[in-house]
């Protein structure tokens, strides 16, 4: 099993990725881990040690869950997934869910640090669905619809399969 989940920020793709992770005893990756710099807030690494990072974590492991809303990263992924999940449960549940998100020490120092982040999050995220940059809903359509293998969409907590 190789589990690709994917969608807006507080679509809930950690949420679940770790929770396919506990139960069928898969690797799990936020993608978050390899983009951004560790211990600095909203600094990327070059694209290069993102891509290696990648291939790493896809080269030593067999059985995987992996998540983010990178859309070249998702892209690139998918020709590795044997299952593709989309999470578009709409702009006031994700909105919602970065409100009350617990905090992720992986990306911030503080809860308070992460809490300092949140209008500039709530933000970006609010123009999800306007955007037209590789981690808006127009890229993860196209993915989300190009993709030939077994793949599923969840609108509001419900799964449409395709």
């Amino acid at each position: 099993m190789r589990v690709l989940v994917f969608g807006n920020s507080g679509s809930g793709k950690s949420t679940l990725a770790k929770q396919l992770a506990e139960e069928h005893g898969l690797a799990h990756l936020d993608l978050d881990t390899i983009v951004w710099e560790p211990g600095k807030i909203a600094v990327q690494r070059p694209a290069d040690a993102i891509a290696t990072s990648l291939a790493a974590f896809l080269s030593e492991h067999q059985r995987w869950a992996i998540e983010g809303c990178y859309g070249e990263l998702v892209q690139a992924t998918s020709h590795h997934c044997t299952e593709l999940v989309f999470l578009n449960p709409g702009l006031e549940t994700c909105l919602e869910h970065n409100r009350t998100r617990p905090w992720e020490p992986h990306k911030y120092a503080s809860k308070e640090a992460q809490d300092g982040m949140l209008e500039n999050l709530q933000a970006w995220v609010a123009g999800y669905y306007e955007r037209q940059d590789q981690w808006s809903y127009h890229a993860h359509r196209r993915i989300f619809d190009s993709f030939r293998g077994r793949k599923s969409e969840r609108l509001s907590g419900s799964a449409v399969a395709a």
